[in-house]
């Protein structure tokens, strides 16, 4: 009999290294790739895997992310849906979730419905492509009680992730956090030939991390959380359950990237826009799915655009340079900027001719960027106002500066908040200058 599986997508986290992306917004609703969402990534692979029951858990400043959802649909008759799980005040509990295996105890009543053999439990802030199926077939051939995928790296990278000690068979034996040693690497190598025998190639790749991706046995997880006051999977219930139960590997030999940091979010969306990407974001078999928004097609005037993303609904005036970018939906550049390394998260709205006029003559630019504008190295939030002949630009190649009005730098990127006004001839340097 095929197994009843309910995915769980772990999305209620504070998402502080994503700050300030993260201000008014939950981690997995954070834009991506011009004219997705975060959330879409996990949500697309769940529902090109014949995975139709998704529980979404969330906590911070979910609103946004709750709207995003609600355009999910499935069949009335194949009895899947979507149900976010946000975080409230029961008899049983009346706290907030504290941790990743905390949010799932809080969320009992749905683990525990009749029917249900299999819990998935994912991330929503990682960008990857994968048939949970697969993850499926080798959990029940190992008759594994739990499984983690794992991508294979090399030992440059592996200092970075939790890397997993692992037997001949792929059972899991033991399990480090971003060794650094060489003493502490030895421990955790697993070596090329159990990738080659699986019929991966390894090119040089001789450990295998812990994707954040795991298969448990529905009787597992309840006995783990149950009987523990674990409250992260990573740190606390994975580990543990290689003490206690039979974890086995899934090797996975695709892009997978955790983007949870200002500037891992910054070069992976750049990335997605060169020639060839570093990961299609959409595929014949294997579509990305997002809200459907009914945007016209984007207009261009005699505009020079290299090696970019220019998403549904954009206007961009004459004479306009953009390299190297991302621009989001409904964006409108004016004439003769130029936009370089950045991204352009567009907007939430189309503003009337009469909108307009109410800001201008409010002395504030009108919704988007105005002529002459230089963008280099950038993020720039959502519903921005952005007069004419601002620069916005890092050469003092500052790394971190505290939060200001405009936004702040973080990681080296100039990360421009969500609805920020600068005013025509306003100058990042200069505002910097006076700050020092």
């Amino acid at each position: 009999m095929k197994k009843s599986v309910i995915a769980l997508i772990l999305g209620g986290g504070r998402g502080t290294r994503l700050y300030p992306l993260t201000k008014l917004r939950a981690k997995p609703a954070v834009p991506i790739a011009g004219k997705y969402r975060l959330i879409d990534i996990p949500m697309s692979n769940c529902i090109n895997s014949g995975l139709n029951k998704i529980y979404v858990i969330t906590q911070f400043n979910s609103d946004s992310l709750h709207r995003h959802l609600a355009s999910y649909r499935f069949d009335a008759f194949g009895h899947g849906f979507v149900q976010m799980l946000a975080a409230q005040q029961t008899n049983d509990s009346d706290s907030w979730y504290q941790g990743t295996a905390d949010a799932v105890r809080q969320n009992f009543k749905y683990i525990q419905q009749r029917n249900v053999d299999y819990v998935l439990i994912l991330s929503g802030d990682q960008l990857y492509r994968m048939d949970f199926q697969k993850m499926i077939e080798t959990h029940e051939k190992t008759g594994a009680d739990v499984t983690i995928a794992s991508v294979p790296v090399a030992k440059e990278q592996a200092g970075a992730l939790g890397i997993m000690r692992i037997d001949e068979e792929g059972q899991v034996l033991g399990f480090l956090e971003k060794p650094q040693t060489d003493e502490e690497l030895e421990h955790v190598y697993t070596g090329e030939d159990f990738i080659r025998e699986r019929g991966y190639d390894p090119q040089g790749r001789e450990y295998l991390a812990n994707m954040g991706v795991y298969l448990f046995n529905r009787s597992t997880l309840v006995d783990v959380l149950e009987k523990t006051p674990y409250k992260d999977f990573g740190k606390e219930v994975f580990p543990a359950a290689i003490r206690s139960q039979k974890v086995c590997v899934h090797l996975f030999d695709g892009f997978w990237e955790d983007i949870g940091t200002i500037r891992s979010f910054y070069e992976t969306n750049l990335a997605l826009a060169k020639n060839p990407p570093i990961f299609d974001i959409s595929t014949p078999d294997a579509p990305t799915y997002s809200r459907m928004r009914y945007l016209p097609a984007s207009r261009f005037d005699n505009a020079t655009i290299r090696q970019s993303y220019i998403a549904d609904g954009c206007q961009i005036g004459e004479g306009a340079v953009i390299e190297n970018s991302i621009i989001g939906i409904r964006s409108i550049i004016g004439k003769n900027c130029v936009i370089r390394n950045s991204i352009i998260m567009g907007q939430d709205f189309m503003t009337s001719p009469e909108e307009d006029a109410a800001e201008i003559a409010a002395g504030r630019p009108t919704v988007g960027i105005g002529d002459n504008v230089i963008i280099g190295n950038a993020i720039i939030d959502k519903n921005c106002q952005i007069g004419n002949d601002v620069v916005i630009t890092n050469h003092m190649n500052i790394q971190n500066t505290a939060e200001m009005d405009f936004g702040m730098i973080r990681d080296g990127v100039v990360c421009v908040v969500k609805g920020a006004v600068l005013p025509p001839f306003w100058s990042l340097e200069e505002v910097l200058k006076e700050r020092r």
